[in-house]
């Protein structure tokens, strides 16, 4: 799998434009009445419309129930759904459907690990820094896409020290929350891809 860098929290089409625009691989909508990024499955279904093929839709929730599953899956048809690990064995799933667990800082990680996760702090979307040590011993052993925190101005550092599959970010791309910044956003995609590439070259060049 290539570097994936996933913009999450999608809410307006400007947002998604510059998420596009910048080069994320991957574009994340919530459905989490907490959070002030919530999304409707209908209103997800016309930004989702809007994503072109090769970027990747991702479904993110939180200890969601059966009828909201059923009903951003109907609506959005998304690539990925994107939960904490727990909550996948509790849903009925179609086969086809990718999943991306949420494993979460301070947490035991469930054995074995699953292929592909997604790491972050104990709370979602409140700008939060996972602990990286952690997220580093992990990613050994899967596709660590690391979350939690992350901005322009760390995004380079936390690649160098954990080595992950790819980044998320959200909080760290906006002005107020759940309002998403265009510049921020641009800035952020910029730097981890120069970043991954860089670690790249290094781990390649000692190999």
């Amino acid at each position: 799998m290539s570097f994936l860098i996933k913009v999450c929290g999608l809410s307006s089409e400007a947002a998604l434009a510059a998420a596009l625009d910048a080069g994320a691989d991957a574009v994340g909508f919530v459905f989490h009445a907490a959070s002030p990024r919530n999304l409707s499955p209908q209103h997800a279904a016309v930004l989702g419309a809007r994503v072109p093929r090769g970027v990747l839709k991702v479904a993110v929730t939180l200890h969601p129930s059966q009828a909201l599953v059923d009903s951003i899956l109907a609506a959005l048809a998304p690539d990925l759904l994107q939960t904490d690990a727990a909550d996948i064995a509790a849903l009925r799933l179609p086969a086809s459907l990718a999943t991306l667990p949420v494993l979460r800082s301070g947490l035991n990680p469930p054995s074995p690990m699953p292929a592909r996760c997604l790491y972050e702090s104990a709370a979602s979307g409140s700008g939060r820094q996972a602990d990286w040590r952690a997220a580093r011993a992990l990613a050994t052993g899967s596709q660590l896409i690391l979350a939690g925190g992350l901005t322009a101005a760390n995004v380079a550092a936390a690649i160098a020290a954990v080595g992950p599959a790819g980044v998320d970010v959200s909080s760290g791309v906006e002005s107020a929350p759940g309002i998403k910044d265009v510049g921020m956003i641009h800035a952020f995609v910029a730097t981890a891809r120069a970043a991954a590439t860089l670690t790249a070259g290094i781990r390649e060049s000692v190999r």
